[in-house]
């Protein structure tokens, strides 16, 4: 298997600054990644970089706590589609989830996937860390409902990363025809195998050039 095809290439650090985002963007290039994942005031510039290649361009709306409002989140979709994002990582409103009101949190993916529609992918931030495994689940099966493309475990800003169990839960709660994003805490090609064992379909990490060993 071609490990790179599953990897988006990750740089969200707040102090991330235009020269790393054209080195990441080189790097995605030259060892083929499936994407980019930079915060939204970079989509432009990673777009222009890759705009003669395969590699897509994947921001982040929410970020990191998913405590924006529906319509902030539906604005900040728009605006990265506009700049030339082809995938939508989105986060959850997590106290939504644990307040059991399901009506909102299915509502607001649903309006982010209409956003989206056409344009990019929509994958689910739930960050697994800070939920119970009947919540896990929960928020897979509405973001499914809501028409989500991928359930996504983490920020990798919360108190930790992917684990082979999350994954594994959200792949069950998602069915086949989902994909599973773990992010956070991969950092060799081992992880890369378990995630893949338990049902990942797309890997996230800032690690990626590390790994494939330049």
């Amino acid at each position: 298997m071609d490990y790179s095809k599953l990897i988006d290439h990750t740089l969200l650090s707040p102090c991330t600054t235009e020269k790393e985002i054209i080195n990441l963007c080189q790097e995605a290039k030259q060892f083929g990644f499936a994407s980019v994942c930079v915060n939204p005031a970079w989509v432009s510039l990673s777009a222009d970089l890759l705009r003669e290649t395969d590699v897509n361009i994947c921001t982040v709306i929410g970020f990191p706590l998913g405590a924006s409002t529906t319509e902030t989140k539906v604005f900040e979709t728009l605006n990265a589609i506009g700049n030339g994002a082809t995938e939508i990582d989105v986060v959850i409103n997590i106290g939504a989830l644990k307040n059991k009101n399901n009506m909102l949190v299915e509502k607001e993916i649903s309006r982010v996937v209409n956003a989206a529609k056409g344009k990019a992918l929509v994958k689910v931030i739930i960050e697994a860390c800070l939920l119970t495994d009947e919540e896990k689940v929960r928020a897979c099966e509405l973001s499914v409902k809501a028409g989500a493309d991928y359930l996504k475990t983490s920020t990798g800003c919360s108190l930790h990363g992917a684990t082979v169990e999350d994954v594994a839960i959200m792949r069950k709660a998602v069915g086949p025809n989902v994909g599973v994003k773990a992010s956070g805490g991969v950092r060799n090609i081992d992880d890369i195998k378990l995630m893949i064992d338990a049902g990942a379909s797309r890997i996230g990490t800032s690690s990626a050039v590390r790994i494939f060993g330049l």
